[in-house]
């Protein structure tokens, strides 16, 4: 299953880049987040793997996120008209998820997300949930970006929000 979601957000480039980067960030708009912690390698770079366990509908799920990529390595005085790419890869019970995120210039003060997101599942029941309801994916990744999107433009904390 591919999917591709996107919208713009009302704040720069390099400021989204450093939000979606920066550990700190993400309990405040990434929903259901229990845990989500280096195992090895430094937060956010290339090669660094994290486990991650997110509690959603009363259920905990818990992956392993590997990042694949991240350019530019810094994100600071990031180069007009350079695109910001961050790539992961999330292995769970029955699931594998390849992210790739692309952040543009939509204007001056204003950044474009574009989330490409491959899911493949195994076994019977993860088969099911992929194919008997493949909209809620793409409707769970478009939600977490509305909180990222509601926390970066109005600090909007998703903490207390229903999941």
């Amino acid at each position: 299953m591919k999917y591709t979601v996107s919208l713009e957000i009302a704040q720069p480039r390099e400021r989204v880049a450093q939000l979606l980067a920066d550990p700190a960030h993400l309990p405040f708009w990434l929903r259901g987040l229990v845990v989500h912690e280096p195992i090895e390698g430094p937060h956010g770079h290339a090669g660094t793997k994290s486990r991650v366990v997110l509690e959603m509908g009363g259920q905990k799920f818990e992956a392993t996120e590997t990042v694949t990529r991240r350019e530019p390595v810094d994100l600071h005085e990031i180069p007009s008209g350079t695109v910001v790419h961050f790539e992961r890869e999330i292995v769970g019970q029955g699931m594998w998820n390849a992210a790739r995120e692309r952040l543009t210039e939509a204007g001056p003060q204003t950044t474009l997300w574009e989330s490409e997101n491959e899911y493949r599942f195994s076994g019977v029941m993860m088969r099911l949930v992929g194919l008997l309801m493949p909209g809620t994916f793409r409707k769970q990744s478009l939600q977490h970006m509305k909180d990222f999107k509601a926390y970066a433009e109005h600090g909007t904390d998703v903490r207390n929000a229903p999941v």
